[in-house]
């Protein structure tokens, strides 16, 4: 059944991508057709809401990895686009805000692949969990062994079988349309436009889709562990989160946000280059903290995520649907987000902002 419907619908998608490719160049904007259709599929109730390691998460994975194959990425995974993530279930006592303490079922990162072989049966997940991860190599004999990391969480939070997804009425699937299919659907398309640019981008754009955000950043842990360029030449990490929708607080239509904007040079750098974001319009939220940027943040480097969240109440509820997208919406921050990606691909080093050290990324770390 998932084999199926996603075939159907990127075989969609490549016909309605080619019937725009005489009016567009192919490096300059996002299809919104394309785009829609690719964030059908990643959506779709066959893919049973994508949690981690899942069998409708795995499915997700194959179609990202093919999307990047298709794009001209290279593969930069352990297993040719796929990173393995080691993950166990444990569990823990834990004490909640009430005071209570109660028996939790959670995920955690093994020390390594092999590890996996040492869990019991009770404790094993069912389908090796998987970061999706490809590369563009850079164009400048000086800046290639640099990159830029693009990010977004193809995992979501499954279906109420789970107790972790609200139900709307009968539908039990909670979809993750926005949160972060649309997310990854930008990195995807992102990628695409990035690869057919010539010349290439200065340094090493690595992709990464990651899993395990929904659980506690581990996919995003794991690769940080695992890099395909050493952290110490990561120049930037962009992450993508939530830009289904447009919001107003932005400009609406085709505007999107930054989180952290001045806590590095980037949000700057971004608007000097023209590209249109504002900064965080809701930062009582704190949504710098809560996306994968943070554990890149956290190593000392410049790290934020492009969103248009705009609070609506589908969040992790079985509403967050692909129909409900604004599919040129999308595409407008999509061919923003290609922009400001080339833009810190070519540019000087971002770096963060004097005294602004969330109070946990070492000295080390980039500092103007």
């Amino acid at each position: 059944m998932i084999a199926r419907t996603v075939l159907a619908v990127l075989a969609l998608a490549a016909g309605t991508t080619a019937a725009h490719a005489q009016r567009r160049p192919a490096d300059a904007e996002a299809d919104p057709a394309r785009v829609v259709a690719l964030l059908a599929a990643l959506a779709h109730d066959s893919m049973e809401g994508r949690d981690t390691g899942s069998r409708g998460s795995a499915a997700a994975a194959r179609l990202i990895a093919a999307e990047l194959e298709r794009a001209g990425l290279q593969p930069a995974g352990d297993s040719g686009f796929f990173q393995r993530v080691p993950l166990a279930w444990q569990t823990a006592q834990v004490q909640g805000r009430d005071g209570q303490t109660r028996t939790v079922r959670r995920l955690v990162v093994l020390p390594d692949v092999a590890a996996r072989d040492t869990v019991s049966a009770e404790n094993r997940v069912a389908t090796q969990a998987v970061n999706v991860v490809g590369v563009i190599r850079g164009s400048d004999p000086a800046l290639r062994e640099e990159a830029v990391v693009l990010t977004a969480h193809y995992d979501h939070i499954g279906t109420t079988a789970g107790g972790r997804c609200a139900a709307i009425g009968a539908d039990s699937v909670c979809n993750g349309a926005d949160d972060d299919a649309s997310g990854t659907v930008a990195v995807i398309e992102m990628a695409r436009l990035l690869a057919r640019q010539r010349p290439a981008p200065r340094r090493t754009v690595v992709v990464v889709l990651v899993t395990g955000e929904e659980r506690g950043l581990l996919g995003t842990r794991w690769y940080i562990d695992h890099p395909v360029v050493p952290l110490e030449r990561t120049a930037a990490n962009l992450n993508m989160e939530m830009i289904g929708r447009p919001d107003s607080l932005a400009g609406g239509a085709g505007k999107g946000w930054l989180t952290g904007f001045d806590r590095s040079t980037m949000g700057r750098m971004l608007r000097e280059a023209g590209v249109p974001l504002v900064p965080d319009p809701r930062p009582e939220q704190n949504f710098f903290m809560r996306s994968d940027n943070i554990a890149f943040a956290r190593r000392g480097i410049p790290a934020h995520t492009i969103s248009s969240y705009n609070l609506h109440t589908d969040y992790h509820r079985a509403g967050d649907e692909a129909r409900l997208a604004d599919p040129a919406h999308m595409a407008a921050v999509i061919t923003a987000s290609a922009h400001a990606a080339r833009v810190l691909a070519d540019g000087p080093l971002p770096a963060w902002a004097p005294g602004d050290s969330l109070g946990t990324i070492p000295r080390g770390g980039r500092r103007p």
